[in-house]
C-alpha cells in the first residue's frame, strides 16, 4: 500500500490526538455490555436534534440507510418522481428506485449543486418530492426549493450527508425540509468508526415512522410491532464515540474554513485551475470537501500522487452514465463536463500548515514547472 506524506483523510491521527478519550469510551462501553439502542444513542440524538435545530433525530445504520429510511416514510413508491441530481453518491438516486419511484435528475449551478431553475419546468401532476444533495459542505439554495415545496404540495428529503453544520441564510442543512439526513462514514465532518447515519425531522408522524422502519417495526423494543421494518440502528459504541467527537465539531469546522482559506489564496488565478465559488453572505460553508476544477485533471491527480499527495475524484461517472443504473435517458452536459473536471484535496481539522503548503506548491509546479 502507497504512503503517502499527505494523506486524504488523517484516520490514525485524529486518534492519536485523543487517544486517551477514544480509549475511555471504548472501555465504559465494553464494561457495560451497552450495544443496542442504549443512552448514549439517545443523548447523542438529542444533541443532534438541537444543534440542527428539529424536534427529532433518529440514529440509523447509516447515511444510505436514512435516505432510504426517510424515502420510505415520506411515501414515495411506485408511480412517483422525486426531483435529484446525478452529481452524487448513488444511494442518492438508489433511495427513490428502491421505494419504487422514478429519479428526475437535473444538471448543476456553478456551486456543483442542484440547479434550482431546472426544477419547475420539471415537475408534473406525478411529481411528490425532491431530495436536495448539499454537496462539498455547501448549502443549495433552500428557499427556491422550499417554495417550489409549497407551491407543489411537494415533500423535501435533504440529503446533507456532507453538510452537517452548514447553513443558508442562518438556518442549518437537513432543517428546512420534511426530513433530512446525516452521513457518519468514517470520512465525514462527524466521521464514526465504521458506518453511521441520522434522519432529523420535526414532523413528529415521520420520526415514529422512522424509528419503527429502523428496529423491525418496533418502537423502543415494545411488543407491538407496527409493521415491517428493517434492522438499521446506530450501534451505541460508535454513538458514544460520536458524542465524545462532537464536543469538538465547531472547532474542527472553523479549521476547515481556515484551510479552505489558505488553499483558495495560493490557488487563486492560477492557471486553468478553478476554486470554489462559495463565501456568498447566505452562506455558512463547511468544506467537507475542497474540490478544484481543471481539464488536466488525470494529468494533475497522477502529478500529486507521485508526489506523495492523496487526492479523491468523486465522480469519474455521473449516475446517468453508469449502465447498470438504465439513466442514460438523460442530457447533463454541465454534470459531465464537472466529472471529468473536479479533484478533491486533502481537507480533515488535523492537517498541519506545512502540509497544506506544501499541496498549494505542489500544484503550482505542476501549472507553472521551473
Amino acid at each position: 500500500m502507497k504512503e503517502y506524506k499527505v494523506r486524504f483523510v488523517g484516520y490514525r491521527r485524529q486518534y492519536q490526538q485523543r487517544k486517551a478519550e477514544f480509549d475511555a469510551v471504548f472501555k465504559k462501553i465494553m464494561s457495560a455490555g451497552d450495544f443496542i439502542l442504549r443512552k448514549d444513542v439517545d443523548e447523542f440524538e438529542r444533541k443532534i436534534a438541537s444543534y440542527v435545530g428539529t424536534k427529532y433525530a433518529i440514529g440509523v445504520n447509516s447515511g444510505t440507510d436514512a435516505l432510504y429510511l426517510s424515502a420510505r416514510a415520506l411515501g414515495f413508491g411506485p408511480g412517483d418522481e422525486v426531483i435529484t441530481t446525478a452529481h452524487t453518491f448513488v444511494a442518492t438516486v438508489g433511495a427513490i428506485v428502491q421505494c419504487g419511484a422514478k429519479p428526475v435528475l437535473l444538471d448543476l449551478g456553478k456551486d456543483f449543486n442542484i440547479d434550482v431553475d431546472q426544477i419547475e419546468p420539471v415537475i408534473t401532476s406525478r411529481t411528490k418530492g425532491i431530495i436536495p444533495v448539499h454537496l462539498n459542505g455547501h448549502s443549495c439554495r433552500m428557499d427556491k426549493i422550499m417554495n417550489l415545496a409549497k407551491r407543489y404540495n411537494l415533500k423535501v428529503l435533504e440529503d446533507s450527508a456532507q453538510a452537517l453544520g452548514a447553513e443558508f441564510k442562518g438556518r442549518k442543512c437537513g432543517s428546512f425540509g420534511n426530513a433530512g439526513i446525516f452521513s457518519f462514514y468514517p470520512a465525514k465532518l462527524l466521521g464514526a468508526p465504521g458506518d453511521g447515519g441520522m434522519v432529523v425531522t420535526s414532523e413528529a408522524h415521520l420520526a415514529r415512522k422512522i424509528k419503527g422502519l429502523r428496529d423491525n417495526g418496533r418502537i423502543n423494543f415494545s411488543e407491538t410491532i407496527e409493521g415491517y421494518g428493517y434492522c438499521s440502528r446506530l450501534d451505541n459504541l460508535h454513538a458514544a464515540i460520536l458524542k465524545m467527537k462532537f464536543k469538538y465539531f465547531n472547532q474542527g469546522l472553523e479549521r476547515r474554513r481556515e484551510i479552505a482559506k489558505m488553499y483558495d489564496n495560493g490557488l487563486k488565478g492560477l492557471g486553468d485551475i478553478a476554486i470554489p465559488v462559495y463565501g456568498e453572505k447566505d452562506f455558512f460553508d463547511v468544506y467537507q470537501n475542497y474540490v478544484i476544477r481543471t481539464q488536466k485533471r488525470d494529468e494533475l491527480v497522477k502529478y500529486l500522487n507521485k508526489s506523495g499527495i492523496e487526492v479523491l475524484i468523486s465522480w469519474r461517472r455521473p449516475m446517468h452514465q453508469q449502465k447498470a443504473l438504465h439513466l442514460d435517458h438523460f442530457h447533463l452536459p454541465i454534470t459531465e463536463k464537472i466529472s471529468n473536471e473536479v479533484i478533491s484535496l486533502p481537507m480533515y481539522p488535523e492537517l498541519t500548515n506545512e502540509e497544506i503548503e506544501y499541496v498549494i506548491n505542489s500544484i503550482r509546479k505542476f501549472v507553472s514547472p521551473q
